[in-house]
């Protein structure tokens, strides 16, 4: 299955197969409808529908991607078919009344004969199901246990809507999850608005569906029962649909998983009792009894965004550019010029004075990083699988290099050679002149980390928890793992380097043998990378916190909680540390004594580092919008 989307495919307590003689002809690419959404490729197909990607040409600048959802009216039996009629439309009509981060978003809904459309945002990622298949072994339980507070969250929201709504189908495959671990909840087909004492069709999943569902009922517990089994599902890697029917507490969870906490396991199996009443009543009250399973209290994980007064801030907006995407790279000043890349497939590049567009330069597929400039020209990297160089004063095309797999890393320039890695696996040194492959290094894993540089050493991380150290000629000086991924770059000097996993761990290993000397448990992934200045280590973590962390001991000298996750790297700048969260705002903090001094807040999660340059802050956010900053009375 296609990153993006889960399968569309319905395996429900009511099917019915299709004669494969009489199923509707895909759409090709290329095709357009309504004049509007071009047909890039399929990304999955069930029984009752087809998922494609498409391209919105009516963004003729950009590339704006998005999920075309189609259902055909080509089922035999009538009654069926009109069952399918409504669910679509229903799903429609229902997904346009939301709006929660974890909800995809709706743009158009249309019909052309018989063929039923909803055009819906387009989610990088892959659904929980497809995780599981490709992981080997078990699945981290703190990773899990993090997908499930999300759920958690979201079902809170549909559950308090005036009247409430049940999901009715909660499962792996309807559970998306996108690069930087946020959760989405996908295919509101079967979803329903909750009246008391109101009977529904059997309609479900078996195996997730709790024995009131197959009784046509269902109210917000139904949903709490199809997280329990979801869990167990992910921990044990038993799939529900292949076992008997509620035997979930036949298999104990800790006999096939041990690295379950029992706390833990008993939250899933409270979920999962049989009789509604002795489940947890609401999906706040399992959100906190998963917390507390791990030893986290709902107050840690839910900060309070800090009091500060918009007066208090020491900044006026001076321009304000948006984009047609996410923006999850940092802004790159140089020449005069702000260089800026979206998931729209640009790099903009920007009056660093007033915003205005100089030149814009489309890839074929989001971009991911930042751009590295090197004298007159700039590299950049996009899921496209390519590498681009680009004259900087015109965006003029210099050369591409393609790699075997998407880059979402942000490309480092040293000495003419431009370092990189890709999702191939490799690690690649390219010459910045020409683009000619001097050396590749095959690392075995994805890699989404960019390189730390000291000296003639450069430091990589890779998703399978590697940490290796290289040479300039490509050769490996020592290798670390760590027992999660490193998506976070390193930070190195020529006594330490230092990377965060989603391990939850932060490590400091010996930049000459890569022994670690020592190592810092957060309460949560660590995708921030790691900047030091006077002996002291700042970093981010998923868990809400800055911490400022002794380099020599690893100690915490004190620790700053924002109001969502701290995924961006952290920026120093005379005295203060700033860093953007993923509650949208971008804090600054006193850098010897942690106190919050102002903040500044965008509409949409920040996780990437602010560009400081000639007394403008630049500052970029998932709300598509970059911003500028200027000192007030300046």
């Amino acid at each position: 299955m296609a990153p993006g989307i889960p399968d569309p495919g319905k395996r429900g307590m009511e099917t019915q197969k299709l004669d494969p003689t009489q199923m509707p002809t895909l759409l090709k690419p290329g095709e357009v409808l309504q004049g509007r959404y071009r047909i890039e490729r399929v990304l999955g197909a069930g029984g009752m529908s087809t998922v494609y990607l498409a391209l919105d040409l009516r963004f003729p600048s950009v590339r704006r991607l998005c999920a075309l959802k189609e259902m055909i009216s080509h089922i035999p039996d009538p009654r069926m078919r009109a069952l399918a009629q409504q669910s679509f439309e229903r799903e429609a009509a229902m997904l346009a009344t939301l709006s929660h981060p974890a909800i995809p978003k709706i743009y158009d809904y249309f019909t052309e004969g018989e063929r039923h459309y909803l055009v819906m945002e387009y989610i990088p990622g892959e659904d929980l199901e497809t995780r599981l298949r490709r992981t080997e072994g078990m699945l981290p339980v703190e990773e899990v246990v993090s997908w499930a507070v999300q759920i958690c969250d979201v079902l809170h929201y549909l559950h308090s809507q005036q009247p409430p709504i049940i999901f009715r189908d909660l499962k792996p495959s309807n559970i998306m999850v996108d690069p930087y671990g946020r959760v989405f909840l996908v295919d509101f087909g079967i979803a329903k608005v909750f009246q008391a004492g109101q009977r529904g069709t059997m309609i479900g999943t078996e195996g997730y569906s709790p024995p009131e569902q197959y009784r046509g009922i269902a109210d917000p517990r139904t949903d709490i029962y199809a997280l329990g089994a979801t869990l167990h599902h992910l921990l044990t890697r038993q799939d529900p649909r292949l076992e008997p029917p509620f035997s979930f507490h036949e298999r104990p969870i800790r006999r096939v998983n041990p690295a379950v906490p029992e706390a833990l396991a008993q939250v899933i199996m409270r979920a999962l009792e049989y009789d509604p009443d002795r489940r947890f009543q609401s999906a706040m009250e399992m959100k906190q009894a998963l917390l507390a399973a791990m030893g986290m209290s709902a107050a840690s994980r839910s900060p309070a965004i800090p009091s500060v007064r918009a007066s208090s801030t020491p900044y006026r907006v001076k321009w304000v550019f948006a984009c047609e995407d996410e923006i999850r790279s940092r802004p790159v000043a140089a020449e005069g010029m702000l260089f800026v890349t979206s998931y729209d497939h640009n790099v903009y590049a920007l009056s660093a004075e007033d915003g205005k567009l100089r030149w814009k330069f489309a890839a074929e597929d989001g971009i991911g990083g930042a751009v590295a400039v090197a004298g007159d020209r700039l590299v950049v990297g996009s899921l496209d699988h390519r590498l681009y160089a680009l004259r900087i004063q015109d965006g003029q095309l210099l050369w591409t290099m393609e790699a075997g797999g998407p880059i979402y890393t942000t490309p480092r320039i040293v000495a003419g050679v431009v370092f990189f890695g890709a999702d191939d696996g490799f690690f690649y040194a390219v010459d910045l002149e020409s683009g000619r492959v001097l050396w590749r290094v095959d690392l075995a894993a994805p890699i989404r980390s960019s390189a730390g540089f000291y000296g003639e050493t450069l430091v990589v991380g890779v998703e399978d928890g590697g940490v290796y150290a290289l040479d300039m000629r490509g050769n490996i000086r020592w290798q670390f793992t760590a027992r999660r991924g490193v998506t976070a770059s390193p930070w190195i000097d020529a006594e330490l380097a230092v990377v965060g996993s989603w391990d939850w761990h932060v490590y400091a290993l010996d930049a000459r043998t890569g022994w670690a000397v020592w190592r810092f448990r957060t309460g949560r992934p660590v995708l921030s990378s790691p900047v030091a200045a006077e002996g002291v280590i700042y970093v981010g973590s998923a868990d809400g916190f800055l911490y400022a962390l002794n380099a020599r001991t690893g100690n915490p000298n004190w620790r700053f909680q924002t109001g969502g996750q701290v995924n961006a790297p952290p920026l120093l700048l005379e005295g203060q540390v700033l860093v953007g969260s993923t509650d949208g705002r971008l804090y600054a903090v006193d850098a010897r004594t942690g106190n919050a001094l102002w903040s500044f807040q965008t509409e949409g999660p920040i996780v990437s580092a602010p560009e400081w340059w000639e007394g403008t802050l630049y500052v970029t956010s998932m709300d598509h919008r970059v911003y500028a900053l200027s000192p007030v009375g300046a």
